[in-house]
């Protein structure tokens, strides 16, 4: 038997699924966690990043915050390589950093993914209204994956 092809979800609505899977969530500065989601797709999108790459970008902690299940992306309308994006991007339980980073590096398009959700992480603007040791542990923290992935600064 074979599987009746399914319509791809658009950008506009993989956008509105985050969105909705992150509503009433902030970020670690208290923020609306839509926004961290919109500036890595932007982020993305400046340096040149495809659709699946900014569809990924707005897919990219779903996952791992329990917003959307292994399941949901399992049997989304997604292409293949953004699935494999989100899944390289997702943090695992106890997983070493190196081991989180070489996922990124040999699956293609995720670099860009991660380049974008770190610049944002570690915007000194969000960072400023932190305390000194949360902003402190926060950007040696992002430095660090940055050198795993062989980003510059």
């Amino acid at each position: 038997m074979t599987e009746t092809p399914r319509t791809p979800l658009t950008l506009a609505r993989i956008e509105a699924i985050a969105r909705a899977a992150h509503a009433g969530r902030t970020d670690k500065a208290g923020r609306p966690y839509e926004e961290h989601l919109r500036a890595v797709a932007e982020g993305v999108r400046a340096r040149g990043g495809d659709e699946e790459q900014i569809a990924a970008a707005w897919l990219h902690d779903a996952v791992e915050d329990d917003a959307l299940s292994e399941q949901w992306l399992r049997e989304a309308a997604l292409s293949s390589r953004t699935k494999a994006i989100v899944r390289a991007v997702t943090k695992r339980t106890g997983e070493p950093p190196g081991a989180y980073a070489a996922r990124i590096l040999a699956t293609p398009g995720a670099l860009l993914v991660k380049e974008a959700d770190l610049a944002h992480n570690a915007d000194p603007a969000r960072l400023a209204v932190l305390d000194e040791a949360t902003r402190e542990r926060l950007t040696e923290k992002y430095a660090r994956m940055r050198a795993l992935l062989g980003l510059a600064g």
